[in-house]
């Protein structure tokens, strides 16, 4: 045999073996395929089950997780369900307001307004009160933006605003938690000694306070009725939840990783979302919902006839009190 026959000999084999190994070839890419055939139904690229965690040489080991499958839960909780659940209580609770006040209108003082005036509260009082409440509006504003913005505001302002808009409302919602704090700390250690729970607090809540009673009738109640006691714990407790969700948003990865901050966003929000609608019902009590009640933050005083139908128990200790301390009367005539 000559040498070219060999090297054609050669090549057949080859060739050969080729041809006799390729349908095994194909059914093993197949089995494990690195880049399958485009087909009509395309199979997502990821579909992660569990963590995926890698290792790292530095001391940060958050940075060694890959995949965390729960991040799509809580990035749908954060774009739909935060919306969903803060729209539905913030409107729900305008809405029910809207019908209490066509069906019930404004709750006038009976007997109309004295002229008389009681000392309600004091400037230290409406200090603390008024520094948690303007901050507590401020970050409600600001987080609103920050959760409804992107696609509410966009359309109406454009992207380059919007971008301006929600910088400046994380930087306020971040500083006047600062304040909200401090005056949270004020109202519960001057207020809690007249928010505790007492037996006439059944009554106001059975009766709903007498608000559903057009005659004027109200049940006794001391400085603070059940109604205002349970505005405080919430205000109290839900302060307090977001103030330390809050903190440890702003110091990320301080205490948790990240699951536990996803955790604390998903709580901090939902926490925000009640407070809210808790809030817009004490707005409306305050101003429009009852005649006089707004004097008492807002001068500081109120008319003696609100305080006799409202606070009937507190007025008399405080005529008690002050005839016991100078003899002089607990009502004065408001400056003009």
């Amino acid at each position: 045999m000559t040498r070219h026959h060999r090297h054609l000999l050669i090549h057949l084999l080859v060739l050969a073996v080729l041809v006799l190994a390729a349908p095994a070839v194909r059914a093993q890419l197949y089995q494990n395929p690195v880049n399958p055939p485009a087909t009509k139904e395309q199979v997502p690229l990821y579909q992660p089950q569990e963590k995926l965690v890698g290792t790292v040489s530095i001391p940060d080991e958050k940075l060694s997780v890959l995949v965390q499958p729960e991040g799509r839960e809580w990035r749908e909780f954060r774009s739909y369900w935060l919306r969903v659940v803060a729209g539905t209580l913030a409107l729900g609770m305008l809405a029910a307001l809207t019908l209490f006040y066509l069906f019930r209108g404004t709750i006038r003082i009976s007997k109309g307004r004295s002229g008389r005036w009681v000392p309600r509260f004091g400037g230290f009082d409406r200090f603390a009160h008024w520094t948690t409440a303007v901050s507590f509006l401020i970050m409600a504003i600001t987080g609103l933006i920050i959760t409804f913005g992107r696609p509410l505001l966009i359309p109406l302002i454009g992207h380059e605003a919007f971008t301006s808009t929600a910088y400046a409302s994380t930087f306020l919602h971040n500083f006047f938690a600062i304040p909200f704090t401090l005056g949270l700390i004020l109202i519960f250690v001057i207020w809690i000694r007249d928010n505790l729970p007492e037996k006439a607090d059944l009554v106001w809540l059975r009766t709903l306070g007498g608000v559903l009673n057009k005659a004027g009738e109200h049940p006794e109640a001391g400085r603070f009725n059940a109604g205002q006691k349970l505005i405080f714990w919430a205000v109290v407790f839900g302060g307090f939840a977001l103030a330390v969700s809050g903190v440890l948003l702003m110091l990320p990865f301080s205490v948790t990783g990240i699951g536990g901050m996803q955790i604390l966003h998903v709580l901090h929000g939902l926490i925000a979302s009640l407070m809210i609608a808790v809030i817009i019902a004490h707005i409306y009590i305050g101003t429009i919902g009852m005649e006089g009640a707004f004097d008492a933050m807002g001068r500081g005083v109120v008319d003696e006839n609100w305080a006799k139908e409202h606070h009937s128990r507190w007025y008399e200790e405080q005529i008690l009190a002050m005839r016991a301390n100078d003899g002089r009367p607990v009502h004065h005539r408001a400056a003009e």
